[in-house]
C-alpha cells in the first residue's frame, strides 16, 4: 500500500510528518492493506494565516483495486487530530464497504450491488 501526502501552502510538511501519517495509516487499515492499492492524504488549513478553532482538515482517499476510491475527511484543531479522526472514518467506511461486498449468504456482489456471477 503506497500512501501519498499532500499539504497546502499554510501548512509545513515534513518528511517526519509524512512518515508518522503514512505508518498511522498503515497500522489503522492493515485488515485491509491487501485490498487497498493507493492512499492519498490531502491536509489543509482552512482558514490560512487567520487561525480559527477546527480550522485543519484532513481528506483521505483510498484506492482499491477495481472498485471506485473511498473518501474520508475530519476538521480539527490540529493536524494529528484531523488525520486520527480521517482514519479512523476511513477505516470504519472500508469495513462496511468490504464487507457489503460479500453477503451472508456467500454470493459475492459488486460495490453497487449487482451480483457477480
Amino acid at each position: 500500500m503506497h500512501v501519498e501526502v499532500r499539504t497546502d501552502n499554510h501548512i509545513h510538511g515534513s518528511e517526519k510528518l509524512f512518515e508518522e501519517i503514512a505508518g498511522g495509516l498503515k497500522e489503522a487499515l492493515k485488515h485491509h492493506e491487501g485490498q487497498i492499492t493507493r492512499v492519498e492524504v490531502h491536509l489543509a488549513d482552512v482558514n490560512g494565516p487567520k487561525g480559527a478553532a477546527n480550522d485543519k482538515r484532513c481528506l483521505m482517499e483510498a484506492r482499491l483495486a477495481g472498485h471506485q476510491p473511498i473518501v474520508a475527511s475530519h476538521q480539527a484543531s490540529t493536524i494529528d487530530d484531523a488525520v486520527d479522526g480521517a482514519s479512523e472514518k476511513l477505516a470504519r467506511s472500508l469495513e462496511s464497504t468490504l464487507g457489503r461486498l460479500h453477503d451472508p449468504k456467500g454470493q459475492q456482489t459488486s460495490i453497487g450491488g449487482d451480483q457477480v456471477i
